[in-house]
């Protein structure tokens, strides 16, 4: 019964099992060029962390102002390349992804970010480590820079130009947290304001048309505010623990009242101004985002009554329709009708 456990050459059963297994025994094995079921979960849980990582449901607040400024170019240049188009998207996805995982990475070192109370669970559940997380970020400035490269021999715009525009952005995604961390100081409002509106709108006009149009900055400020509505919805909802933290943002300054009476301007100075030009330029097609004014209504609502804490997903569901509307408008008005345009 002893020898039962043992093989003929005197060693245990179990040792040579082992042995099999890890590939170091001439005995017949399984093959191993299929992963097993385990290893597949685990890779495909790990892409998912780094999807997650990026953030892509923000991503309309990057592309919705590059289709607008395209739609831009249309109107004064009649001339649309698609080439172009794609390629500035990645480099302004790139770029806003970057500046996410910048902002995971930068948040959590400073401890703004906890267990207790984060929207971002990728490092304060240790779903990625820190270093992950950075190369993460270089990966996409490089392939961002990759892109511009592309986009430079592509566009008909000057390579000056199209620098300037572009690593104004990529600056600003990264001093956001990182660096000196203007989100820290009250003024990543103010960045945010600037890049997802003036800055990404004039590069995408600037690509596709090849020239500098100062115009485009009144049109990419309804997007914009829009855009900063979401921001500041989350900022309000977490201004006691920011402040706690030490960050000081903008609602932590102003305080429920001064938020709630910011975040209305930003919900609805856009539809007066869409009402305003419909209506007296006769650009009637800017009327259309009109039809997502009851969803406003509802959202300065909610934050009247504290329920804050949706707050910011709801906004950003807004900012998805009110962006589509709005470059439907801009593409279907006649091109004379658009203040400020002058056509080529």
């Amino acid at each position: 019964m002893a020898r039962s456990n043992h093989h003929a050459d005197g060693l245990p059963a179990t040792r040579t099992r082992s042995l099999a297994e890890d590939g170091l025994c001439e005995t017949p094995l399984r093959n191993n060029s299929v992963p097993s079921p385990q290893v597949r979960t685990r890779n495909s849980s790990r892409l998912s962390a780094y999807l997650l990582a990026l953030r892509p449901w923000s991503f309309s607040a990057s592309f919705a102002p590059v289709a607008l400024g395209a739609a831009l170019a249309y109107k004064v240049s009649h001339e649309f390349s698609p080439l172009v188009f794609v390629t500035t998207c990645v480099t302004a996805l790139s770029v806003h992804a970057a500046g996410n995982v910048v902002n995971t990475y930068f948040d959590y070192m400073r401890g703004v970010d906890d267990s207790k109370r984060s929207d971002d669970r990728i490092l304060v559940d240790k779903i990625l480590t820190p270093d992950e997380v950075v190369h993460l970020g270089v990966l996409l400035y490089t392939v961002g820079c990759a892109g511009f490269i592309l986009l430079v021999s592509c566009s008909p715009a000057r390579m000056e130009h199209l620098a300037l525009v572009y690593f104004g952005g990529l600056s600003s995604s990264f001093l956001y947290t990182g660096g000196i961390g203007l989100k820290y100081i009250a003024l990543g409002d103010v960045l945010v304001l600037v890049t997802f509106g003036p800055v990404c709108v004039l590069y995408s006009f600037v690509a596709q048309a090849g020239l500098m149009a100062p115009v485009t900055l009144f049109y990419a400020m309804p997007l914009a505010m829009n855009t900063e509505a979401i921001l500041h919805g989350n900022n309000a909802r977490d201004r006691e623990h920011d402040a706690r933290a030490g960050a000081v943002t903008l609602a932590v300054l102003l305080g429920h009242t001064g938020s709630h009476v910011l975040y209305a301007l930003l919900l609805f100075a856009p539809y007066i101004v869409f009402a305003v030009v419909g209506t007296h330029c006769g650009a009637h097609w800017l009327l259309l985002p009109l039809i997502t004014l009851p969803t406003a209504f509802d959202l300065e609502r909610q934050f009247r009554d504290g329920r804050l804490t949706r707050l910011s997903r709801h906004t950003a569901k807004l900012n998805v329709y009110f962006g589509l509307f709005y470059i439907l408008g801009v593409v279907m008005s006649v091109p004379d009708s658009l203040p400020g345009l002058k056509v080529r």
